[in-house]
């Protein structure tokens, strides 16, 4: 079980955001059900840095829902994002990506083929993996 790779358990369909855009479009991402909390930011295609929901939460604060609030209209993604994130390829092993997430630092890792973002894995992704293997 071990040697089942990233690609066989990754979210393939992933949506990610580029540097410039204002943080409203990662409201309207986090907006949306059925959604991994973390977002790959791409430029030119290529992986750059990624967003986590608290990233998102810790720069708008108190700021209400409204869209036209100042905070969602005037900060931009490079103003939250992480640079260079961690990443992986679609064939490493699920227990490398569990060792890897299981330091605590992050909960996602991009899935990157030749620099371009492909997946992103999760932990759920590996607990769900798991628990479907022992059904």
């Amino acid at each position: 079980m071990k040697a089942t790779i990233v690609s066989d358990i990754m979210t393939k369909e992933v949506e990610c955001v580029t540097p410039e855009q204002k943080i409203v479009d990662v409201k309207h991402i986090y907006e949306k059900g059925n959604f991994h909390h973390h977002i790959p930011v791409t430029e030119n295609n290529k992986l750059v840095g990624m967003i986590s929901l608290i990233d998102f939460m810790r720069r708008i604060g108190s700021a209400n829902l409204d869209d036209r609030n100042a905070v969602y209209q005037e900060s931009t993604v490079k103003d939250i994002m992480t640079f260079n994130p961690q990443s992986t390829s679609p064939s490493a092993t699920i227990e490398e990506v569990a060792r890897t997430l299981s330091s605590g630092e992050f909960h996602a890792l991009p899935v990157v083929e030749e620099e371009m973002v492909v997946g992103i894995v999760t932990t759920a992704d590996l607990i769900r993996h798991f628990l479907d293997k022992d059904s």
